[in-house]
């Protein structure tokens, strides 16, 4: 169990630890996502006292972008620069692995840090804390999910994630994910559940459709678009 925990926490944070491997530390990637959410909850209420609520949910994303190594993001942004209209799934496959960021991931992590910010802003303060570790577990469940269900493309991390992953341990991922859906009520965790379901069918599709697959980049693009689907349900 500890080496797992390890694992994960190696994987998704800039923590570095010897544990187990991404596909048998999957199991956890939703509890230290919900460590992360109620990290940046304990932030964002702090800072609140002392700091407009507007600066506080700034400092809140910016707490989960640093922590986790700017990982997602990185992740959103090289698949915005590579899946652009025309593009071979050769080029965009050879993109992904560009570290470098163009214009569109750009566009793509500013747009992603304002959603989560705004979100954050606007989730009444009593919702705060269930709202931050709903949306790290349920994206980092999420991850899992689509790992699972998906075909590799290429190689690194997806793959790394895909070739270990086992049956069981996407399932524990997946509970996790669910029942952390249901921390802000049920009908929160209805919507969530149900908006979850159909980023994923949807990235799934269009992901095969540009690249025959699923690789690391596709998995931090669609955790991104969880966490700020999760983000606004609590907003509404």
């Amino acid at each position: 169990m500890m080496r797992g925990l390890l694992g994960a926490i190696s994987f998704l944070t800039v923590v570095k630890t010897h544990g187990s491997p991404p596909g048998e530390s999957a199991a956890y990637f939703p509890l230290v996502g919900a460590l992360l959410g109620l990290a940046g909850g304990g932030i964002f209420a702090g800072a609140a006292r002392i700091l407009p609520v507007s600066l506080a949910a700034l400092l809140t994303v910016a707490f989960w972008a640093a922590i986790s190594g700017v990982l997602h993001e990185d992740g959103l942004a090289d698949v915005a620069d590579a899946m652009r209209a025309g593009r071979t799934p050769e080029k965009m496959l050879a993109i992904l692995k560009d570290s470098r960021i163009g214009t569109f991931g750009t566009v793509a992590v500013v747009l992603s840090v304002l959603a989560r910010w705004q979100a954050l802003e606007h989730i009444a303060a009593p919702k705060i804390i269930a709202a931050c570790v709903a949306a790290q577990a349920l994206a980092r469940s999420g991850m899992v999910a689509m790992a699972w269900v998906s075909r590799p493309a290429g190689t690194g991390l997806g793959m790394a994630l895909s070739a270990s992953l086992s049956t069981p341990v996407a399932i524990a991922a997946i509970v996790q994910g669910v029942a952390a859906a249901f921390i802000g009520g049920a009908r929160v965790g209805l919507v969530m559940l149900a908006g979850s379901y159909v980023v994923i069918r949807a990235a799934r599709w269009y992901f095969y459709r540009r690249i025959g697959g699923v690789n690391g980049d596709c998995l931090g693009a669609t955790e991104q678009l969880l966490e700020i689907f999760a983000l606004l349900v609590f907003t509404v």
